[in-house]
């Protein structure tokens, strides 16, 4: 099969999921403009504030789009393109994008209140926080994968080829010049309020006057600079008010993501590449076994964790009007699901003879990417590092959001919903000040990046689909309560349940069996991957055994819809 034909099955598949059951979930759970959301009612400046449907979106697509969608569809290739399109397709309509939604819908309907605060409510105290100690190492988990990640897409090396080195330092320019950029056009937004065509206007021109200048002027740091002054920027973007960096700087890079999608997509219509893969490779690859390994490599592409963190504990304070909710949470997802589908297009067309090339996930994505865009008439070079810095900004973009998620869900795993945050002790007011709860987010973050993402990888994909279960599982009690529909949540539940508990059993025994032996992969890695995949499990168990004794038990009491 062509890239055509997969693109066209894709796009037909994932529009008719959005106008038929995104819409259908929509009517179930009672959307309603009428009601003011938390972002109008609390209003505080900093995490709540009431803001643009397409603004929010932006922030929510280049939270969630980090390295996974490019990452996972592009390793989990070697099972056959087969497997993993027909995955981003399902897996993307009935799971990812309902967690998506659910979890935003659940927040809103709760005064933007976490998952976590959705499990206190609903489910009790103990299983909250041990729900927001799970949040809580598996944000140290991606902070450390992906600081590690913009590090190394920054800085320069010896080891790196000259012209590595020259992208690098290019893109390293232009994603500075976004940062400094984002904060004078978030002033701009918030005390002009510009309408939403001139928007779209300074945002393009921005966009491409940082690109220019970051061509013409890139700067070389090395690794470990770079890895410092993203830490820095880290902290003070996860404690900043929205409006003055999240929102435009996500904003700003939606654009650029958006754009490098659109390309790809008239890229591979007009190319029309080969699908040079097999599309079935076996049940059994070098890779594993396809049931549980394919459904927690493809990860972002069909289903994250991540994301309900997202949609409940950032982008649920930002949500103007209730309608917004469905194009901003599900669209958002499904248009990661096609990214996902556009990772596979591109692996297919660069693949010989049905073997995947040698090189990063990143670099065989943008290899392949430029080489789209060199049929519509745009220089190698140029597109090729277009596609670096846009792969980069996805990484960069969640990082700051996940730093934000777990500097939230360290506060709230010391308050209770019956405390007055105002007058708390002493204790309580030193842990759930932003900046130290920010700082015990970072530290032991900074000290994992040291171990490299690549040994963590494995453990932050198996983390982070159980994540999606325990989302499921909390939505699902809520919805319960709620007296809405929740049966859709039962099966991509159980199923994930189920892929991600073998998963991270299979990764603790062979980490076990080879430990101290592995090539790629340090004793302090293996120990950590070890230790931190028992803890994970038996969190996730825990608190699923929680939520289910509430989901098929009988009904206590009933929850404000």
């Amino acid at each position: 099969m062509n890239g055509i034909a997969i693109m066209a099955i894709a796009l037909v598949a994932l529009i008719a999921g959005y106008i038929l059951y995104g819409k259908w979930l929509e009517r179930k759970w009672g959307v309603d403009n009428n009601r003011k959301t938390p972002a109008v009612e609390i209003n505080d400046g900093i995490d709540y504030v009431p803001t643009k449907g397409q603004v929010v979106f932006g922030h929510q697509f280049a939270s969630i789009a980090g390295a996974g969608p490019i990452n996972g569809p592009i390793q989990a290739a070697v099972f056959g393109w087969v497997p993993v399109l027909l995955w981003c397709l399902i897996g993307g309509i009935f799971i990812g994008a309902v967690q998506d939604f659910s979890s935003m819908y659940a927040s809103v309907r709760n005064k933007g209140r976490s998952i976590g605060i959705i499990i206190e409510n609903y489910v009790g105290k103990t299983g909250k926080r041990l729900f927001l100690l799970f949040v809580y190492f598996f944000s140290i988990l991606v902070v450390a994968a992906f600081s590690d990640i913009v590090a190394k897409s920054f800085g320069v090396s010896a080891a790196a080829s000259d012209a590595i080195n020259h992208s690098n330092s290019q893109v390293a320019c232009t994603s500075t010049l976004f940062i400094f950029v984002a904060v004078a056009f978030g002033f701009f937004i918030k005390y002009k309020k510009p309408g939403t065509a001139l928007n779209t206007t300074l945002s393009i021109i921005l966009l491409i006057a940082c690109v220019a200048l970051g061509c013409l002027f890139p700067f070389s740091l090395t690794i470990e600079t770079w890895m410092i002054l993203v830490f820095i920027y880290i902290l003070i973007a996860s404690v900043a008010p929205v409006w003055a960096l999240l929102q435009p700087r996500d904003y700003l890079n939606s654009y650029l993501l958006i754009f490098m999608i659109l390309a790809a997509v008239v890229g591979i219509f007009v190319s029309n590449p080969p699908m040079d893969l097999p599309a079935f490779s076996g049940f059994y690859t070098s890779a594993g076994s396809l049931f549980p390994i394919l459904f927690v490599t493809v990860a972002c592409g069909a289903v994250s964790g991540f994301h309900s963190l997202v949609s409940s504990e950032t982008a649920s304070k930002q949500v103007e009007k209730e309608s917004d909710m469905l194009p901003i949470s599900y669209g958002a997802m499904l248009v990661e699901s096609l990214l996902g589908v556009i990772a596979l297009v591109a692996v297919g067309a660069v693949a010989a003879g049905g073997v995947i090339p040698a090189g990063t996930p990143q670099q065989i994505f943008s290899s392949a990417v430029s080489g789209f865009l060199l049929k519509l008439g745009i220089p190698g070079d140029i597109s090729y590092t277009l596609i670096s810095l846009a792969v980069s900004a996805f990484a960069l973009t969640s990082l700051d959001s996940v730093a934000r998620v777990g500097r939230l869900s360290f506060q709230e795993l010391f308050l209770d919903k019956e405390d007055d945050e105002k007058n708390l002790p002493a204790w309580k007011a030193v842990l759930t000040n932003r900046w130290v709860a920010t700082i015990i987010v970072l530290v032991p973050s900074y000290i994992l990046a040291q171990v490299g993402y690549a040994e963590i990888w494995a453990l932050f994909g198996s983390a982070n689909q159980l994540l999606s279960v325990l989302a499921l599982a909390a939505v699902a009690v809520y919805l319960k309560k709620a007296k809405k529909e929740n049966k859709m949540m039962f099966v991509p539940m159980f199923f994930m349940l189920a892929a991600t508990v073998c998963a991270l059993i299979q990764l603790i025994f062979g980490n076990i069996r080879t430990f101290g032996q592995s090539a790629t992969v340090s004793v302090v890695g293996q120990t950590m991957q070890i230790v931190l995949g028992v803890l994970l499990v038996a969190l996730a168990i825990v608190v699923v055994i929680a939520c289910c004794k509430k989901l098929f038990g009988k009904d206590e009491e009933t929850a404000k819809a």
